[in-house]
């Protein structure tokens, strides 16, 4: 009696099918890349200096459009935090291209960064405006790109008006606190930031300075020009020295 043979249709390949597992995982982490940051793959370092990036607008109590780029001040503190924790970051670089925000979201990071007891270093590219400046002058050693600007002007409520005095001496101790703080943690005196805040002579809406790259640093407000290679040998340096003096202490 003949036997006949039943033909069976090749199992089609699912995706996926026949991939180590060692190629599946290389592949996904560069898709993830190439759609996120639009490179195929990013460069691991394990490195004891921490960058933190300020970009955009800086977010606060109030919740800004989905079109504006943001910085989220409640993202930004718990890494400031972890900072401090963790024994392993040695110092810190803080990058800024802000155009500047909620001006007590500001003074929150920038207070927090001034009391880290690692050594800091802040980089101004592209621009550190408004509530930016005290941010920038914050950390232990500041730079500016030579094209970068720096936007000093009083604070003020957009599209609101001001009707009652009580809001007016609000607004003015507030900004108060803003020339205080800069004063402190930089070279620039009162009386010449006040004078740049209030110039009327530069915006044609509004009043205030805008500072190129060196003049920043003539005015006292910047350390240095530099760049991001001049900012990483700083932190460095700063380190190098902490543990020095830790060192020499213990």
């Amino acid at each position: 009696m003949p036997i006949y043979l039943r033909k069976t249709r090749p199992v089609p390949k699912r995706p996926g099918r026949n991939v180590k597992p060692s190629e599946q995982s290389t592949k996904e982490p560069a898709a993830n890349n190439i759609q996120q940051l639009g490179q195929v793959q990013v460069p691991q370092l394990e490195s004891s200096l921490h960058t933190i990036s300020i970009i955009g607008q800086i977010e606060g109590h109030m919740v800004l459009p989905p079109q504006n780029k943001t910085t989220k001040y409640e993202h930004i503190i718990p890494q400031l935090v972890a900072v401090e924790q963790n024994p392993k970051i040695e110092g810190l670089l803080i990058i800024l291209n802000t155009v500047g925000g909620d001006v007590e979201a500001g003074l929150a990071i920038a207070e927090i960064i001034d009391t880290l007891t690692k050594p800091t270093v802040s980089l101004v590219l592209g621009g550190g405006h408004s509530i930016g400046v005290p941010v920038a002058v914050s950390s232990d050693y500041s730079f500016i790109s030579e094209t970068a600007t720096m936007t000093i002007h009083p604070i003020r409520l957009s599209g609101f008006l001001i009707g009652v005095p009580q809001t007016y001496e609000y607004l003015d101790k507030m900004q108060d606190r803003v020339i205080r703080f800069v004063v402190n943690h930089s070279s620039v005196t009162e009386q010449k930031f006040r004078e740049l805040m209030f110039n009327s002579g530069q915006l044609a809406r509004d009043i205030g300075t805008v500072l190129v790259g060196k003049d920043a640093v003539d005015v006292g407000l910047v350390k240095e020009v530099g760049g991001l290679g001049q900012a990483v040998a700083r932190l460095k340096e700063l380190v190098e020295k902490r543990k020095a003096e830790t060192a020499g202490v213990s």
